[in-house]
């Protein structure tokens, strides 16, 4: 296909297809590369069985991978700004995928939270920063907010192609261990071919590197964080990311609460996590764009998130009531997923440099994602100890985590105006 060209480039030199080949390329990458670690998400049941674990223990699995994640996101954004993406996102890829493979063999519960370290450092500390960057790289400043919308409805297509067909194997094999192995087997084998594709085709970008500072530079870091408004992004993002990571528990919610088979609640598990992609990504994206202001946008999700998690609690835990889950349900992870999938767009927003663009989301990682480091471990343990009432719960802390980051994103909206009136008087 002869994408990559000798030397560097900018967004200017490549064609609108190099573009969005590169762009669904990583974007199809940020879907498949972290379906390992979170398919309770979608095969609750039939992985707790496959691994034989309690709910405690297969949320301490993604806990585990959480703390690895948090350890790794700020260095994961330094060592973007330091190396080539293509190194970056072939060698995360590849490391991924064999450690997926591995995972397939369904080993102890011990070594699970191995092979889950193992997984936080390919996919967090080598090829986290590269997902961000490259769209970034790949567009203007002020294009950002729409590529990212789109890249994340991409990120939704290839998530949903990719979890029917995992849906289709799970289901043909009967045996929940061997169609667990079976599923992980065909997604380390997308997940490897995604990374020769980006060592092949994707180009050594101008600016991408910053060669005037150290590797793990403190001066990166410092400055990205002391950037007005970054921390309340970054807070505010980890109430988003907080509230999207408890949609999950909606899975068991409908089978074990609703009474929903297993097939319709891992098809609507996709739906969800994917699926809606198709439409909140890219909705949301525009209207951050017509409004001139993601945090806004990230606002008025959290707002109408509240209302759907009281509609939760409200609902009768009966079989009867299993359609209204299914609608709430879609209903949630539209705001949710919508939220996710421009949580980054107001680093762009704050006008943060590019030299230390991959620093500032690093930065954002470690604080945003944090609820990763708890959150699967504390709602698996509340469903061990409350059983069917343990899901009011959860839905009553997701409430807790809206209304939090709507003020997160008040005052960063503040922390913003100042910021440009300040600069508009030094003018």
């Amino acid at each position: 296909m002869g994408l990559r060209k000798q030397g560097e480039v900018t967004y200017k030199d490549i064609s609108g297809f190099q573009k969005w080949f590169l762009i669904t390329l990583i974007s199809m990458g940020s879907s498949v590369v972290y379906t390992p670690m979170y398919l309770k998400g979608v095969f609750y049941d039939p992985l707790q069985a496959a691994i034989g674990c309690t709910n405690a223990e297969l949320g301490l699995m993604v806990s585990v991978y959480g703390i690895t994640a948090m350890i790794c996101y700020l260095p994961s954004g330094i060592v973007a700004d330091k190396f080539r993406m293509r190194h970056l996102a072939s060698v995360g890829f590849i490391g991924t995928a064999i450690l997926t493979w591995i995972y397939a063999l369904m080993p102890s519960v011990m070594m699970c939270y191995v092979l889950f370290v193992g997984m936080g450092i390919t996919s967090i500390l080598i090829w986290w920063g590269t997902r961000f960057k490259v769209v970034r790289l790949c567009c203007a400043e002020e294009q950002y907010p729409a590529h990212i919308g789109t890249s994340y409805s991409i990120y939704g297509v290839a998530g949903l192609i990719i979890g029917l067909v995992n849906v289709a194997i799970a289901a043909a094999i009967p045996d929940q261990v061997l169609g667990m192995q079976a599923v992980l087997i065909f997604l380390g084998a997308i997940i490897f071919i995604l990374g020769v594709l980006s060592i092949l085709f994707m180009p050594n970008f101008k600016g991408e590197i910053n060669k005037d500072s150290k590797l793990f530079s403190l001066e990166d870091a410092i400055a990205a964080i002391k950037y007005p408004g970054v921390l309340w992004c970054a807070l505010g993002y980890m109430m988003v990311y907080g509230v999207y990571q408890g949609a999950t528990y909606t899975t068991p919610y409908l089978s074990q609460a609703l009474g929903v088979g297993d097939s319709m609640t891992a098809t609507i598990g996709l739906i969800r996590t994917y699926g809606i992609g198709l439409l909140a990504g890219p909705v949301l994206g525009i209207v951050a764009t017509k409004l001139k202001s993601s945090s806004k946008t990230i606002f008025g999700c959290f707002a109408f998130a509240i209302v759907i998690l009281i509609a939760f609690i409200l609902v009768p835990q009966d079989p009867g009531m299993g359609m209204i889950g299914v609608v709430l349900t879609v209903l949630f992870g539209f705001f949710t997923y919508g939220a996710f999938s421009i949580g980054s767009s107001p680093l762009s927003e704050v006008g943060i440099p590019m030299s230390i663009f991959g620093t500032a989301v690093g930065v954002l990682s470690v604080i945003g994602y944090l609820p990763d480091v708890f959150i699967h471990t504390w709602y698996g343990s509340i469903l061990d100890a409350s059983g069917l009432a343990g899901f009011s719960t959860i839905f009553i802390i997701e409430i807790v985590l809206a209304v939090i980051g709507m003020l997160c994103m008040v005052m960063a909206i503040r922390a913003m105006k100042k910021h440009a009136a300040t600069q508009a008087a030094e003018e």
